[in-house]
């Protein structure tokens, strides 16, 4: 646990702390947003609206079924891309004034970190040993952080490029030539594929797809180099020889340039989330540079920040928000709030959107209290 000087309301506020790159601090509270009741929020308003609204912006919320990218696709990816930002943070100054074992102390300690927290949020040992989940969500950054911490450690902007390459090419290489044991040919088709038949094989305990996880052991080697992408989006932003308006530019014509060739490599190599996909990997990053580009330019460039604080907030306790919204049931206090006869008396719709905001409502509530107190939870 940290604690920070108490910080004022207003636009110095959102980036507590020497050496902080606001935008960074919004973009992951952004992303996090969603997670945190964000996402129902908006469902709530598009069913309240109904028509074209709904028949687009509902699906959009909610994860493509196999191939395809739907918004809610970038939500995973894009914090594995933050994470790769944070690792340039966590560990650039340590090497350079304690050296690579220290650095190497604090790598291994978060991700311990990281992966037990992983393990505890799918339940842990709740439901007995068997039943544990040992690759999910936090377990995947986890992994994604150590990775490419390691390579950042070792390895020059030259060859960080080289090895986020030989990551992406080599899977493609992997699933588009390599015959698929027991059907004779390569696939991508769900649970005809080489990342799902390596789960089944090799990863133990509980799957999250029955015989295979989406967070499963293949498809982290794409992972590592969505972190990396934001290794590089980080030296990018760090980089003091360019102007700010330099970096931004650099940012959008990078995310224009990757999202399309994700695009256009998705005619051979589709783009799947729950695979991790190279083309994915690409169309992701491509939208994670744009949106930081965007973020970069209002709040650090033209310093409008007051309308990201809600972000902030969240963005600066994003595992503490996520873990608490695991083992406390905010939708069940929302219910507590606005449910019963009061929610019947506006109809289904609006009582939806109702609970969905309370919800929400008290997520950012818990997390302005832990960030007017000054206190920030750390792996």
């Amino acid at each position: 646990m940290e604690e920070r000087q108490p910080a004022e309301e207003g636009s110095q506020s959102i980036a507590p702390g020497p050496g902080r790159i606001a935008s960074v601090d919004a973009l992951r509270g952004f992303d996090m947003f969603w997670i945190a009741g964000g996402a129902g929020f908006v469902t709530a308003l598009a069913k309240l609206c109904g028509g074209k609204i709904e028949q687009w912006l509902v699906p959009q919320l909610e994860h493509a079924e196999w191939v395809g990218f739907h918004f809610y696709d970038l939500i995973f990816p894009l914090f594995a891309f933050i994470v790769g930002m944070s690792a340039v943070f966590s560990l650039e100054k340590l090497i350079a004034t304690k050296g690579k074992k220290a650095a190497y102390r604090r790598l291994i300690r978060r991700t311990i970190i990281l992966y037990l927290l992983g393990i505890i949020y799918y339940g842990g040992m709740s439901q007995g040993f068997h039943h544990i989940r040992l690759l999910g969500v936090l377990q995947r950054l986890a992994l994604v952080y150590f990775f490419t911490g390691a390579l950042f450690i070792h390895l020059r902007l030259r060859s960080l490029i080289l090895a986020c390459a030989a990551l992406l090419l080599g899977y493609w290489l992997w699933l588009s030539f390599v015959p698929v044991p027991g059907l004779g040919k390569p696939s991508f088709a769900m649970g005809q594929n080489w990342p799902n038949w390596v789960d089944k094989h090799f990863l133990p305990l509980r799957k999250w797809n029955g015989d295979w996880d989406p967070e499963g052991i293949l498809s982290t080697l794409p992972a590592i180099a969505t972190g990396l992408l934001g290794v590089f989006a980080c030296l990018l932003i760090k980089n003091k020889s360019l102007s700010d308006m330099k970096k931004v530019r650099c940012l959008l014509l990078g995310g224009l340039v990757a999202t399309a060739l994700g695009y256009l490599w998705g005619l051979q190599f589709p783009v799947i989330k729950k695979i991790w996909t190279s083309s994915y990997v690409l169309v992701a990053g491509g939208y994670s540079f744009l949106l930081l580009g965007v973020f970069y330019l209002v709040l650090d460039v033209w310093k409008v920040r007051k309308w990201a604080l809600p972000f902030v907030w969240i963005g600066m306790n994003p595992i503490t928000i996520y873990m608490v919204r695991n083992l406390v049931d905010f939708n069940g206090l929302a219910q507590r709030l606005v449910g019963g006869e009061f929610q019947t008396m506006f109809g289904e719709k609006v009582g939806f959107l109702l609970l969905t905001a309370a919800s929400l409502a008290l997520t950012l509530a818990l997390a302005r209290f832990l960030f007017k107190k000054n206190v920030f939870l750390r792996v």
